[in-house]
C-alpha cells in the first residue's frame, strides 16, 4: 500500500463504508475529516509512514464496531462539531428532530422572564447546546446522572462559549423546586436484551437501555414533569422507533394537553410530547 488511492481500497476490501474511511484517512494524515475535496484531488500521493501506522490502527477499532466519531474525537450535530468520546452516546441525527420542536415551544423572546429549558440526560451536550446556539435569550439548563457526561458536556460548553448550566443527578432531582418552559430528554429507551445492542456494544450501556421494556426511564420523566413545569410548559421525549403510542399514553394518563408525535429523518415517529395545563 503507497498511495491514499491504495488506504482507500484497502477500507473498500474490508467492507468499510466510503465516508466512513475517508473520514478515518483525513485523520489519520492530521486532516480535517471533512476535508474530503482535498483528498479526492491528492488520492495518488504517497501515504506517510507515520500516517501509514495511525491508519491501520483505526481501520482494525472501526472494523471490529467502534464508532467513526470516538476514532476521530468529533461529531457534527445542529451545526455545532462536538467533542465525543466513549463516555457518551454519539448524537444521532434523528436527534434534531427533537431539537426543532423545543425550539418551536419555547416561548418568544421579549417576555417578563427569560424562556426556560432543561435537557434532562444531556450526554455530550448536543440538545442543549443546539438549543443556547439558537436562543441566546433563552436559561438552558443539562443535567445527567453521569458525572463522566457531564464533563464531555462542560468541556464541549466551554468550548463553543455557550453559557450552559449543567446540573449533577438522575432525571428532576438535578433541578429540584425548579420549573422550565420546556422539557427535552433523549432517555434511555432500549429494551434490555435488544439484539440491536450488539451493534453499540462501544456506547454506555447505561444510557441505551431502561427496564424489560425500554420505558423505565421515560416512566420516571413523565410521573416527574408536571412538579417542573411552569404553566402551559411542554414535555418532549425522544423514544424508540415503535414506542410512540406507548409514550402518548403516559402522556395523557399523567394529564398532559395537546400530546403528539414527531418524525424523524426516515418518517419515523421518533419523539413524543405534550402541553402541561395551566394559563400564564
Amino acid at each position: 500500500m503507497n498511495t491514499l488511492q491504495d488506504a482507500l481500497r484497502q477500507a473498500a476490501a474490508a467492507g468499510l463504508d466510503r465516508l466512513d474511511a475517508q473520514m478515518l484517512l483525513l485523520h489519520a494524515l492530521g486532516r480535517s475529516p471533512h476535508d474530503r475535496a482535498w483528498l479526492i484531488v491528492h488520492d495518488g500521493d504517497p501515504l506517510p509512514a507515520p500516517a501509514a501506522a495511525r491508519w491501520q490502527t483505526l481501520l482494525q477499532r472501526r472494523q471490529a464496531g467502534e464508532p467513526v466519531a470516538y476514532l476521530t474525537g468529533e461529531k457534527e450535530f445542529g451545526g455545532l462539531t462536538l467533542q465525543v468520546d466513549a463516555r457518551v452516546l454519539v448524537p444521532r441525527p434523528d436527534t434534531e428532530a427533537l431539537v426543532e420542536w423545543a425550539l418551536e415551544t419555547l416561548p418568544p423572546s421579549g417576555g417578563a422572564e427569560s424562556p426556560r429549558l432543561l435537557d434532562l440526560g444531556t450526554g455530550s451536550g448536543a440538545i442543549a447546546l443546539t438549543i443556547a446556539s439558537r436562543r441566546p435569550d433563552a436559561q438552558v439548563t443539562a443535567t445527567d446522572a453521569s458525572t463522566d457526561a457531564l464533563t464531555v458536556a462542560e468541556a464541549n460548553a466551554r468550548r463553543l462559549n455557550l453559557p450552559l448550566r449543567f446540573a449533577h443527578g438522575a432525571w428532576l432531582a438535578a433541578v429540584p423546586g425548579e420549573r422550565f418552559d420546556v422539557i427535552a430528554s433523549n432517555p434511555p429507551y432500549i429494551a434490555e436484551g435488544d439484539p440491536h445492542l450488539v451493534a453499540l456494544g462501544h456506547e454506555p450501556l447505561t444510557a441505551l437501555t431502561a427496564g424489560s421494556d425500554g420505558l423505565d426511564d421515560i416512566r420516571q420523566i413523565v410521573a416527574q414533569a408536571p412538579h417542573a413545569l411552569r404553566p402551559c410548559g411542554w414535555l418532549l421525549l425522544e423514544h424508540g422507533h415503535d414506542q410512540a403510542r406507548a409514550v402518548r399514553e403516559l402522556l395523557v394518563s399523567q394529564g398532559f394537553e395537546a400530546v403528539s408525535s414527531r418524525q424523524d429523518l426516515a418518517g419515523i415517529e421518533r419523539c413524543s410530547g405534550g402541553r402541561w395545563p395551566g394559563g400564564r
